[in-house]
């Protein structure tokens, strides 16, 4: 299993994406009609004066706004996949693929993660994986698997995938095409999101 780097310089530091843009002006006020009421409007609108003086500022809720947004903005983490070869495994046999994903940081993520692996041609996915919430698609040939926010700086997580070569594969030989790959909202640097890995199919040893 390769070390975490410690030392690999962060790259790329994620640029949040613009809040909402400011509202623009609000639409002119209609000019009201000529009154013949005369000072019975005049006292209505000194009434509708006085109440909208008491409402407070109209900007109140629009200047906190800003700031829970703030708060829900992508960490600056840089995620990576480590390769890691599955052990070998007979046609027909089962081993378990390791997506191992690390955070290079400088911050703990503050947004979910997702892992996909994608499995050689002649292997097919058999759970149960872990998390408990990965499942599998096209046929069984991706796994794809979910973290939460708060992964620190240099610590990791692990999708386990368990897999079943087919019976027709050739042993001995290696099945290729593998790859795990990781994306976040929260990384801007993709050049380390991919590994590949390949499965080492050995001969069945025969028993007396």
């Amino acid at each position: 299993m390769a070390a975490l780097a410690a030392g690999q310089a962060w790259a790329d530091v994620c640029t949040p994406d613009d809040q909402a843009l400011a509202p623009g002006a609000s639409a002119p006020a209609a000019e009201p009609a000529a009154d013949p009421g005369g000072a019975a409007n005049a006292n209505a609108d000194a009434d509708a004066n006085t109440t909208a003086a008491n409402a407070g500022p109209a900007t109140s809720d629009a200047a906190a706004a800003p700031a829970s947004a703030s708060a829900a903005r992508p960490s600056d983490s840089d995620l990576y996949v480590v390769r890691m070869d599955p052990d070998p495994a007979p046609p027909g046999g089962t081993t378990t693929v390791h997506a191992f994903i690390g955070n290079l940081g400088p911050d703990t993520t503050a947004s979910p993660f997702t892992v996909v692996v994608t499995l050689p041609e002649g292997v097919t996915a058999e759970g149960p994986y872990f998390p408990e919430n990965c499942y599998a698609f096209h046929e069984g040939h991706r796994v794809r698997c979910s973290f939460p926010a708060g992964l620190p700086q240099f610590r990791s997580a692990t999708a386990l995938v368990p897999v079943r070569l087919a019976a027709t594969v050739p042993a001995p030989g290696t099945l290729t095409g593998g790859w795990v790959a990781v994306r976040s909202d929260d990384d801007c640097n993709d050049e380390n999101n991919r590994q590949p890995f390949e499965i080492e199919v050995v001969e069945t040893t025969r028993q007396r």
